[in-house]
Formats: structure tokens, sequence, C-alpha cells
């Protein structure tokens, strides 16, 4: 490290260029290249992945994706002659349309299903010659200009569908926006110096800028889902600038020590930023045990995630330095620099709140650990009642014309039209075709069933399909339930006598596959993420008890957190103020890349938290007095870190995106929880309980291990000076002064 930032600093220039170079010359590929992302959830192998297949191959014209224009009317009917004109005229617009194949209208023949019983609400069905993630957003903003163009008093048009809802995406990152101004105000109130305040956030959009252009390429090259760089972005931001922070931290430490410039950020990236580098290590680590799940669609969201992680370390380790080296004695405040020159270097004392907290722990760890314990688990317990399933265009504000056209059909047509099951199945001779035009009378008479629709055959008479719409809404756990039904009792019966083999599928089956091979491979996975980290962190100190530690405390943030979740967006605790519409579901997804994220960034406060005690437990052997001076030291810039974490991923609920705002809330939720209550209220709680057992590894064990050194002390400089309280004790252990 310490060679890595004498190159950065004797070509400073040079590094900032590369780094500017490499921003310019990604963000110039993708938007010659474009984007190519995808959610494809269907994991084949599944009910619902074979019959989308089977579904694919034998109707090629059902490849296009499908949206609703909706209309409604209060004072007369939708056969009114006024209406009838205006809407027929609507229609035959939007089939003119670039991008649309075809239209299908309630009045004709073929559309007497699309009319509401009490004849104030119909429906037309707008066929693209694409899949959503191929439709040129510009291609579905003409269908819904051209269809709320034919609004009038008394009659309403709204739309709906996976293409529709392209329109109303976030054009301008206020989220983002929101994000770095706060933490922007944060960095200068700890810093007190505008140059200092500023590195980080510049640091961060370098990096975070790189990957984000990054990500787009890599959709062209293997399945990344769209929300994949709003996830990235959100992830690099946070840490990328909790990363700067550290290293600026400890550069501004050794200017106030009397370090020259150059001497201040080199000691800080030998020091600080191995801290940095092991820390982003942990991240990746967590991100890419996603791979274990062999999940496509996962292992776009892990790499994606993984390589901003490594541009925010890579330039916090080089850029940063440059920078730093650029910006000279301003990294310190105007005061601070007075009173060095005025006064010259002195030695560091850690005061205020940092050290009587510390020393309040301290003398009562069992109650405070008792309490801390307590929050974690009453805030664990709405994660008992989680749900995953699928949150459609219901669960969008209120607001939006994708959640209008959901509400009006499910109030003309039933609940279940907003998301219809679809049974594919391959013919094998008249047999199969006669069991397969007696299923549609079987299914009416079905539990849960709300309507069927005739077999359709495809050209070949090989393939065919029959769409049943269910009496509860797609999101429904009934209509979970009814999807077991059929697969596991209706359907096997009608087709005992013959070789007919039928495969259930649609939006609700194929996200209920989808979760239960995540729920299925959960337990590998976690168990693989905590092996993992508790392995780097029994590498760095040399300990059982820590990384043992460690594993229990980030599982608690997880499920603390996603109680957080639960509450807000299962329970609709709030999800209406927040903008992020009604209560639905959790996504199937959220619970696999959820724990690889804050199993990631919950290592990096123990990193930074225990590392320094591990330092001073090797300088004395005091067990107590390591985790006063640990928690002492590390706690304001600790806390100023959680603080910045926190504003940056609760801005991206600001997004409008209701997945990118659940990660944003469950992230903000961890980090507070993590740093708030784990870090600084239970684990030096247990650390002050259990002693010098903290430190203690098997003689034969600790042969066997390589010896790394996360974060070594500054040469010359002297400890902090705290005040002792009562350092002799039971928790006093005598263990080697080395470093």
């Amino acid at each position: 490290m310490a060679a890595i930032a004498r190159w950065c600093l004797r070509h400073r220039l040079a590094a900032v260029l590369i780094w500017l170079f490499a921003l310019g010359g990604a963000a110039t590929a993708a938007g010659f290249a474009g984007t190519s992302y995808s959610n494809d959830y269907e994991v084949p192998g599944t009910e619902s992945g074979r019959a989308g297949e089977l579904l694919e191959a034998g109707f090629e014209d059902l490849g296009g994706d499908t949206g609703t224009v909706v209309w409604h009317t209060s004072g007369s009917t939708v056969h009114a002659a006024d209406v009838e004109r205006t809407m027929t005229d609507a229609l035959h617009a939007i089939g003119s349309l670039p991008g649309v194949g075809d239209v299908t209208g309630p009045y004709g023949a073929s559309g007497q299903g699309q009319i509401s019983a009490d004849r104030r609400t119909a429906y037309a069905t707008v066929t693209f010659d694409h899949r959503a993630d191929r439709i040129p957003p510009e291609q579905a903003q003409a269908v819904v200009d051209t269809a709320l163009a034919a609004e009038t008093e008394g009659l309403q048009v709204e739309l709906g569908g996976a293409a529709v809802g392209l329109t109303e995406a976030p054009s301008l990152h206020l989220g983002e926006a929101v994000g770095v101004v706060v933490a922007a105000a944060v960095l200068f109130l700890a810093f007190g110096s505008v140059a200092a305040s500023l590195l980080p956030i510049a640091t961060a959009l370098v990096s975070v800028g790189t990957a984000y252009a990054g990500i787009a390429l890599l959709g062209h090259v293997m399945t990344v889902a769209d929300f994949a760089p709003m996830l990235g972005m959100l992830i690099g931001l946070g840490v990328g600038i909790d990363y700067a922070l550290f290293i600026v931290t400890r550069h501004r430490r050794g200017l106030r020590r009397g370090l020259s410039v150059t001497e201040a950020a080199q000691n800080a990236v030998a020091t600080t930023g191995r801290a940095v580098v092991f820390a982003g290590a942990t991240v990746c680590v967590a991100l890419l045990g996603m791979l274990v799940l062999r999940l496509g669609f996962l292992n776009g969201v892990a790499i994606a995630a993984s390589l901003t992680v490594v541009l925010t370390v890579a330039a916090s380790v080089t850029l940063l330095p440059a920078l730093l080296s650029f910006i000279g004695m301003r990294a310190l405040g105007r005061r601070e620099r007075e009173r060095l020159a005025a006064h010259g270097p002195r030695p560091e004392r850690a005061t205020g709140f940092a050290v009587r907290w510390s020393a309040f722990v301290e003398r009562h760890p069992k109650l405070l650990g008792a309490v801390a314990a307590a929050v974690m688990a009453v805030l664990a317990v709405p994660t008992l009642g989680l749900h995953l399933g699928t949150s459609d265009q219901g669960n969008n504000p209120a607001t939006t014309t994708t959640r209008q056209a959901y509400d009006l059909l499910a109030e003309g047509f039933g609940p279940g039209v907003n998301g219809p099951l679809t049974i594919a199945a391959r013919l094998d001779g008249a047999d199969d075709r006669l069991a397969l035009d007696g299923l549609p009378a079987v299914l009416r008479d079905t539990e849960g069933v709300a309507s069927v629709s005739p077999v359709t055959y495809n050209a070949a008479g090989d393939t065919a399909f029959v769409t049943v719409v269910p009496e509860t809404a797609p999101q429904s756990q009934r209509t979970s339930a009814l999807v077991d039904r059929l697969r596991d009792d209706v359907l096997p019966k009608a087709q005992e006598t013959s070789s007919l083999r039928t495969h259930v599928g649609g939006v609700t089956a194929s996200y209920d596959d989808f979760a239960d091979i995540i729920v299925g491979k959960l337990p590998l996975f976690v168990g693989v993420v905590v092996a993992l980290g508790c392995l780097l962190l029994l590498l760095a100190f040399r300990s059982l008890a820590v990384p043992l530690k460690a594993a229990v405390m980030n599982v608690a943030a997880v499920a603390a957190s996603f109680g957080v979740v639960v509450a807000v967006f299962q329970w609709g605790w709030g999800s209406e103020l927040l903008g992020l519409g009604s209560a639905g579901p959790v996504e199937p997804f959220l619970p696999v890349i959820m724990v690889s994220v804050l199993f990631g960034l919950s290592m990096d406060y123990q990193v930074f938290l225990v590392g320094r005690m591990y330092e001073e437990w090797l300088e004395t052997g005091d067990n107590r007095r390591s985790v006063r001076v640990g928690l002492a030291e590390t706690g304001r810039v600790i806390n100023s870190a959680a603080v910045i974490m926190i504003s940056v991923f609760l801005a991206f609920v600001l997004s409008g995106d209701r997945v990118i705002a659940m990660f944003g809330i469950a992230l903000a939720a961890a980090v507070a929880l993590d740093a708030f209550v784990l870090r600084t209220l239970l684990v030096p709680a247990l650390m002050h309980l259990l002693g010098g057992a903290n430190w203690w590894l098997p003689a034969r064990l600790d042969r066997l291990l390589p010896r790394i050194s996360i974060e070594p002390p500054d040469r010359p400089v002297p400890h902090a000076k705290i005040p002792q309280e009562r350092t002799g004790g039971p928790g006093r252990h005598v263990g080697p002064r080395v470093h």
C-alpha cells in the first residue's frame, strides 16, 4: 500500500487523469452501446419456466409485451355513442404507432369479456413488437400520450403494463443529489474544511460514475437486472464516501502531528488504506456469495455491485491521495492551521462525548448489553411474518396511471384480472386434445377461480394454453394457494387418463417458483457468506470470539432491518406517505441481495472498531483499556460515517422506484442499528464481559494460520491519552506487546 501511495503522490496529475480518462471512456462506450437490462425472474426447470418455454416455442406471436388501455365512464356507459366513437378512434391511432403490433378492443366479437358487468369500465389489450426491456421509452410514451388525449369530462382513461411503467421511471436522480448534499454537510461539520469535505464526495462520484457506465456495458454480456445500476450507485456512494472519510481522517491526524502533506497522505493509505481494502474485500466476498445460488438473474446483480465496490476501494487508495496532495494543508480547517502554526504539533487526546460514553459502557456492560439485545429482538419480530411475492403495479403510488388502471380493472372485473394464470401444454395425439378440451369445465368448478378462457391452439395444433383468472389479486396468498391447488390436485386428476402434461405459468406462479428456489438455497448461501466472513476476521484478529460475535451481530442486523422492511412495505406503515404505494409482499430476490450487502457493510464497522481495540490489546494486554480506547477513538468517525451512509441510503427512497426504496430503507435501518446499537452498545458490552477471552486462539491453530495486518499503527504516533478507569480487575489479561 505504501508503494501505491508513493506512486500516486509523485505522479498526482497522472493519477487524476487516469481516473478521469476511465470515467470518460466508460461513459462514452456506454452511451454508444446503450443499455440491455433484463428482469427475467424465471428459473429454467421450474413449472412456470416450462410453461413459458412452451408458449415461446409454440406461439411466435406471443413474444411481445402487452399493455392495457382502460377507460371508465361516470355519467353513461362505455356503449354510449360518443364514448365508443372516441375510444375506437384512439385505439386505431394507437394501433398505427411504431412498435405496436396489435390492439384488441372490446367493440367487436372477440372483445365480449372486456366490458364490465355494469358496462362502465372497458379495456383494450395493446401488444407490442418486443418485450418491455427492449421497447424504447419514446414508443411507450407515444402510446400513453395518444390514449390520454382521448380523455374527456366523464371519461377517464388510464394505462397499465410493464411497457407503460417505463414512462413512470424517474428521469432526474433526485435521490442521489439529496444524498450527496447531506453527505457533504456532514463531512463539513466533521472536518471544518470545505476542501477536505469535498474530496470524499469527488472520489466517490468518479468511482461510482465509472462503475455505473461499466454496469451498462456488463448488461450486454450477461443478464443484469434493471435495478442493478441504481443498487450499485446506492452501495457505491455509501461505502465510497465512508472509505474516503476514514482515509482523510487519518491524513488530517498526521498533519496535526506535524507530518508533511506527502508523509501524512502516504501514512494514511499505508495504514487506514489497508483497512479499507480489507473492508471492501469483505463486502465483495458477501456479494459474490450470491454466485453459489447459480441463478443468472442474481449473478449479474452480484458482479455489478462488486464492480462498484472494487472501483470505490481503488479510487480511495489511488485517486484520493493524489487529491490530498493537491489541496495540501487545506485538508485542515483555518483554525486548525493557525493553531498548528502557532503552537506546533501536540499529542492526540480523545475527548468529549465519545470518551464519556466509552467509560459509561465499561461501567454498565450487562444493562446496556441487555437493552441493545432487546431493541434488536423487538425490531426483528416482524421478520417472522415475511411474505415473499410479486409486488405489481397495484402497489404503485396512487397518482400514477398504472396504479389507477390496475384499480379500475380490479373494480370492474375482479382483482384476478391483473394477474391471470396460464396453463400451457404440448399435445401428443387425440387423447391429449380431448383431455385438454374438457379442462376449462374442470377449472371453472375449482375453488378460487373466477373465470376460464376457451382453449387456444397454435397453428400446428401441438401446443395450447388456457387462461385462468383467479378471484384474488396476483400478490394475494390465496392466489399462491390456487397455484398449488392446480398443480398438486386439479391438473393431475384431469390428465390422469391421458399422456397430457400441463404446466402452470403466469406472474404469481413465476414469482412463487422463484421465491421457492431462493428460500431453498438461502441456508447454503447464508452459511457460505458467514463462513467466509468469519475466516477473514479470524485471520485478521487471531481470535475465535471476535468472528463469532461478528457473525451473530450481522445476522441480528439483517433480521432487524428486514423487520423494518416488513413493517413499511408489507404492512404498509407509512408507505403511501413516503410515495411508495400501497402495502404488498416483499420481492423474492430481496433477501438474498440484502443479506449479501448488509453482511458486507456491517463488517466494515467491525473492522474499524475492533481493529483499533486489537491494536491497543497488542500494545498493553489490557482488555478493558483496549475496548475503552477503541470505542472512544473510533466512535466519532464511525458515527459520522454511519450518518453519511444512512443519509445516502434514505435519499434513494426519493427515486420513485419501489425496489430501490426497499433497498434504501433496509440498508439505512441496518447501518443505523449496526452503528448506534450494535457497535456502540452490544459489541463493547460483550467484549467487556468476555475479558481476555476475546483474544483467545488455540496455539496449534495460531501456528497454522497465516499472519496478516489490517491497519498497522502509525510508527511515531503517540496513543490517545484516555483517562484510566480501573485498568486492573477481572478483565485484565496480559498479552504480547508486539505490532
